[in-house]
C-alpha cells in the first residue's frame, strides 16, 4: 500500500512529523486488519524511505502443515529467515483483503490518534504559559465567545471572560490571559482564555511598571468588578519608592496603557496600610471618611458626611463592595453627626458720648 500520499498530505496540512504519521496509519491499518482476522496475530510496518507499508501475519512453524493460514513448513520458513526451527514462529507477508467496514474502522483509529498527537503538542507548548499574557488575533466571533489565534493554535476567549467594555473586531491583535489548558480539546478548544479575572491585572501590572516586574514595588491585593472599578493594594519593597506614584506615572503615563487595556475601567491604587482602620478608608476612595471603627474580625463602622455616602457605596454599591473585598471586612456606613454651627460674633456698636 502505498502511502506516502496520504502522510505528505497530512504532513501539509498538520504539521506533523512525518515517521510518527507512519506509525499512526499502521495502528489504524493494524485495528482493521484485527477486526477483518480476530483469530490471527498481525503487525504492520511502514518503510519510510520507499512509502510501502507491508502487513505481516505471525505462523507457526511446524511439520506436517495442517492450517495454511496459521502455520509454515520449515522450507518456506527458512526462505524468510535462514535460522528458523520447529516449533518458532516467523513473520509472513498477508495478502488477505480488508472490506469497506474495516477501512472506516482504520480511518477511526487513525483520526483518533491524529487528535491524541495534536492535543499533547498544544498542552506541552502552552502549559507553561498559564496564567500569563498572551499576544493574539482576533480569528472569529461565535455566540458563546471569540476565537484567538496564538500561532498556529485557535484558542477560546468565553463571553464570561470578557469585560463588558471590550471591543473586539476580527482581524485585530489582543492580549488575554491563558487561563488554561486542557488535556484534551472541549467543544473544538484546548486553550482557555480570559481577559477579566484580577490576575490579568497583576499580570498587566508587571508588563507595563518595571519596578512591579522587579519586586521593588510589591502587589498585595487585586480585586475587581470588571468594565467599572478595580482597587490595587500595593507596598514598596524599597523606602525611596513610592508605590502609589510609580504605579500612576508621571501625568499618568504608566497607568493610561493599562486603563486603555480594560476599556476605561478605573483603578484605584491603594498603599499598604499597618492600619486596618486607615486601609479601610483608603479601600474606600473617592469617598472622604470622618472615621472607622474595627467591631471584630469580619465588621468595620465607617462615619462619613451625607453627601460622602454616594461616593462611598458607588454605582451599583460597586465600591463598597470592591473595599469590602479588598478588605476582607462587612463595612457599614454609619452617618456622621452634622458639624454644630459657631454662633457668629455679635458685633455691638456702642455709642461713645463726645464730651
Amino acid at each position: 500500500m502505498d502511502l506516502f500520499s496520504v502522510i505528505d498530505e497530512l504532513v501539509e496540512e498538520r504539521g506533523l512529523d512525518k515517521g510518527t504519521l507512519g506509525e499512526i496509519v499502521c495502528e489504524g491499518m493494524l485495528a482493521a486488519y484485527q477486526r477483518k482476522y480476530p483469530d490471527y496475530q498481525f503487525k504492520v510496518d511502514y518503510d519510510q524511505k520507499t512509502g510501502q507499508m507491508h502487513v505481516l501475519i505471525e505462523k507457526l512453524v511446524t511439520s506436517p502443515v495442517e492450517d495454511e493460514d496459521t502455520q509454515i513448513s520449515l522450507k518456506k520458513a527458512r526462505n524468510i529467515n535462514s535460522k528458523a526451527e520447529l516449533g518458532e514462529t516467523v513473520w509472513v507477508p498477508f495478502e488477505g483483503p480488508i472490506g469497506r467496514i474495516e477501512i472506516l474502522r482504520a480511518r477511526q483509529v487513525i483520526a483518533s490518534k491524529i487528535r491524541k498527537v495534536e492535543s499533547d503538542a498544544v498542552y506541552n507548548e502552552f502549559k507553561e504559559k498559564e496564567n500569563t499574557i498572551v499576544l493574539g488575533v482576533i480569528h472569529k466571533c461565535e455566540r458563546g465567545g471569540v476565537v484567538i489565534k496564538l500561532g498556529d493554535t485557535l484558542a477560546f476567549l468565553p463571553k464570561s471572560n470578557m469585560a463588558p467594555g471590550d471591543k473586539l473586531a476580527v482581524g485585530f491583535s489582543i492580549r488575554t490571559l491563558l487561563k488554561e489548558v486542557l488535556p484534551e480539546p472541549h467543544n473544538d478548544y484546548q486553550v482557555i482564555l480570559d481577559r477579566v479575572s484580577e490576575r490579568f491585572l497583576q499580570e498587566l501590572f508587571e508588563i507595563e511598571i518595571p519596578e512591579v516586574f522587579e519586586k521593588l514595588v510589591e502587589i498585595r491585593r487585586v480585586v475587581r468588578a470588571p468594565g467599572y472599578k478595580s482597587k490595587v493594594i500595593v507596598v514598596s519593597n524599597d523606602k525611596n519608592i513610592d508605590p502609589v506614584g510609580t504605579c500612576v506615572g508621571v501625568g499618568g503615563s504608566r497607568i493610561k496603557p493599562i486603563l486603555r487595556e480594560l476599556g476605561g475601567e478605573k483603578i484605584d491604587i491603594i498603599s499598604l496600610r499597618d492600619s486596618r482602620e486607615e486601609q479601610v478608608a483608603d479601600a474606600l476612595k473617592p469617598a472622604v471618611i470622618n472615621r472607622v471603627q474595627i467591631v471584630d474580625d469580619r465588621t468595620a463602622h465607617v462615619w462619613l458626611d451625607e453627601d460622602q455616602r454616594s461616593l462611598a457605596i458607588g454605582k451599583g454599591g460597586q465600591n463598597i463592595s470592591l473595599a469590602s473585598r479588598l478588605t476582607d471586612l462587612n463595612i457599614q456606613l454609619m452617618q456622621s453627626e452634622p458639624k454644630k454651627e459657631q454662633p457668629e460674633k455679635e458685633y455691638i456698636e456702642e455709642e461713645s458720648e463726645l464730651n
